[in-house]
This record gives C-alpha cells, sequence and structure tokens, in this order.
C-alpha cells in the first residue's frame, strides 16, 4: 500500500469518528431531554382496553399532565419502582382521570377515574356508588353499544354520573360484571391513597378488585384525547375518530 493511501485511509477514518461524534453530540442530549420531558412534563398514552368507555374508547391516544399533582425529579423512575417526588402540586380529586402504576405490578399502566380520597367510605349497591353514604346522582340515558378490543358489540345502559361537580358516563351491563362488583364495600380508603373505578363499571378490574391506589403510585391527570383510531371501523371508512380529536377528559 502506498504512503498516500495509508494517509488517505486515516484521513477517512478521522473524518468518519468525527461525524459520528458530531451526530452523538447532536441526538444524545436531543433524546435526553425527550425522554426527561415525558419522565417529569407530559406524556402520550394509548387506551388498550374498554374499561373506561365510553369516556375513553378502545385506540384513543390521550396527553397526560406529569406535574399535575407533584413535580418529580426526571428519570428517576428509571432508578426505582416510583419516582422521587420534589414538591407537591396539589391532591387528586373526585372525578378526575388518573394514570398510575398498576399496584400488583408497578411496571404496569392504568388509567381510571377517583372515586373516593383518603378517609372516604366507598360502598357500591346494585351498581350505585355512594361515596361517605351520598349515593352519587346519576340518571338513565339509554341503551349503549360497547364494542370490545375483539370487536365484539354489546347493549348496555348509559347514566349519566356526577361527583363534585364532574359530570361524566358510566356503563352497565351485569352480563359483563367481573366477580359480581356491582356490591362492594363499605370499604375507607387508607391515608395517602385514592380509589378508582372504570367507566365501564361491569368491565373493569379497579380498586374494587386489587385496593386503593398509593399517592406515589400516580403518575399525573389525563388531559384531552390527541388522535383515536378505531380498529373495528365498523362503517369501512378511515380508521380514525375524527370527533375526538382535541377532546378535553373530564
Amino acid at each position: 500500500m502506498a504512503a498516500d493511501d495509508v494517509l488517505d485511509y486515516a484521513d477517512d477514518e478521522r473524518r468518519a469518528r468525527g461525524w459520528l461524534w458530531d451526530l452523538l453530540k447532536t441526538w444524545i442530549p436531543a433524546g435526553v431531554a425527550v425522554f426527561a420531558i415525558r419522565s417529569a412534563v407530559a406524556e402520550p398514552f394509548r387506551i388498550p382496553s374498554g374499561s373506561m368507555v365510553p369516556t375513553l374508547e378502545i385506540g384513543d391516544h390521550i396527553l397526560v399532565s406529569k406535574f399535575s399533582y407533584s413535580l418529580k425529579v426526571p428519570l428517576s423512575e428509571w432508578f426505582r419502582e416510583t419516582p422521587i417526588k420534589v414538591a407537591s402540586m396539589g391532591e387528586p380529586k373526585r372525578g378526575d382521570i388518573i394514570v398510575f402504576q398498576y399496584p400488583p405490578n408497578p411496571k404496569l399502566d392504568y388509567i381510571k377515574r377517583v372515586v373516593g380520597l383518603p378517609g372516604d367510605t366507598i360502598e357500591v349497591k346494585n351498581n350505585e356508588l355512594f361515596v361517605n353514604g351520598e349515593k352519587a346522582d346519576r340518571a338513565y340515558d339509554g341503551p349503549h353499544t360497547f364494542i370490545d378490543d375483539t370487536c365484539s358489540e354489546e347493549t348496555t345502559k348509559a347514566y349519566r354520573e356526577t361527583l363534585d361537580g364532574v359530570e361524566h358516563w358510566v356503563l352497565n351491563n351485569s352480563a359483563y360484571s367481573i366477580g359480581g362488583l356491582g356490591n362492594y364495600g363499605p370499604k375507607e380508603v387508607p391515608e395517602d391513597h385514592v380509589f378508582v373505578m372504570g367507566d365501564n363499571r361491569d368491565n373493569s378490574a379497579d380498586s374494587r378488585v386489587w385496593g386503593a391506589v398509593p399517592y406515589d403510585h400516580i403518575k399525573g391527570r389525563a388531559l384531552f384525547v390527541w388522535l383515536s383510531y378505531d380498529a373495528c371501523n365498523p362503517e369501512g371508512g378511515l380508521p380514525f375518530r375524527g370527533e375526538r380529536f382535541g377532546m378535553s377528559l373530564e
């Protein structure tokens, strides 16, 4: 190999290393920043199941505020089971829709509605919710066709329920009831915990099954739907629910 060829090869190798280093310097900080934002500010989630229908449909993509209740050390959940909280930003309220680490397996994220706060007594009688002995206001709104994640249809009953001024839909259908959850309690919510339930009441494993959610398991509050994908697409058109884009969540 000629001396010039050796020099050319060395120059090419240096240029390649320089290009790779420039690429890493540009993208590694950007990647860390993205993960830090997802960890401490806001994070998108996809709804895979029907436990929150009709408020959240299967295939909804939502944005969750990570600082609604606390400020956390970015990326701290990478090194421990729950993130490190540095400041409180408020407490969950009845009616909030929250994303949290599933208590039996904190590696999984769940989404439900807060119905009980620390010290509350929760009871369900004949599919009606009672908080501290007071029945939650609700009004029957007619039948609702629930389409599950296999695209099977079932007719359920839709109600408008109100919790501390937050009005939302709930569904009931005893045919779907998981372990007879139409009757539960009374049970007091422990300190620093919330009691959560799915809006699709008879098709939701929630605090009635595995207990209350510790505060330090709460990841954030759901804000709005930014995309909704309909895998079943019964009318054969585009597989998107355009009317749900940008829908605020309550």
